[in-house]
């Protein structure tokens, strides 16, 4: 079943690379990385992301930075923004075109359950006319290097090329997002108007979500 609105310390299906499997595994993951020497899961939610400028030498991050990667498969993801009158306007950031996002992810085992955080970066192009962070997206050709471990720091975090950025549709949806109990299709159908100020027109695209 299709969850389009996932909060913290929820399952989520993880891409990681699993020894016993020799190769990519799918596993579900709860959102919110507890690091293993942590001696309980209450900090869980305040640790759903991980700051792509400081994860390489975090005492919480850098472990599963080093050896424990993942790509966290999605639709888009939502963001929310103050417009100059005062209310707020959510957006859901999807491909434009279909097809699915791969977000990078860092995991641990916590006990007998896998955790994860979203590593994310600094917004640019027209993402960042909604908010100033944006998940690291990762094209295709950089998953396998993701996974693999090691690597140098500077080129695994790096931004999407303005090309594959240029892919993405800005949508503006309505409020119901703003509650974890909403979920349903309802929740990503665009609604009329509010596009961040400066940010080019769109045309109505559909959307099936998998």
């Amino acid at each position: 079943m299709p969850d389009y609105n996932v909060a913290p310390t929820d399952p989520v299906p993880i891409v990681r690379m699993s020894q016993r499997l020799a190769g990519r595994a799918l596993s579900a993951a709860r959102w919110g990385l507890v690091p293993p020497w942590s001696k309980d899961a209450k900090g869980a939610a305040r640790m759903i992301n991980a700051r792509a400028e400081t994860v390489a030498g975090s005492k919480a991050y850098a472990p599963s930075f080093a050896r424990r990667r993942c790509l966290v498969p999605a639709d888009g993801w939502y963001e929310w923004l103050r417009l100059p009158d005062g209310r707020k306007q959510a957006y859901f950031m999807t491909p434009a075109h279909g097809g699915v996002l791969a977000l990078a992810g860092l995991w641990a085992p916590w006990g007998d359950m896998l955790t994860f955080s979203i590593v994310t970066t600094a917004a640019i192009g027209d993402l960042a006319l909604v908010h100033d962070r944006m998940p690291l997206l990762l094209p295709w050709q950089r998953w396998a290097g993701w996974l693999a471990g090691g690597g140098e720091p500077d080129e695994l975090l790096a931004a999407p090329s303005d090309e594959f950025l240029a892919e993405l549709e800005i949508r503006p949806v309505g409020p119901a997002v703003g509650d974890v109990r909403n979920d349903g299709p309802e929740l990503v159908a665009r609604v009329p108007g509010g596009l961040p100020p400066g940010a080019p027109p769109e045309e109505p695209i559909e959307l099936t979500l998998f």
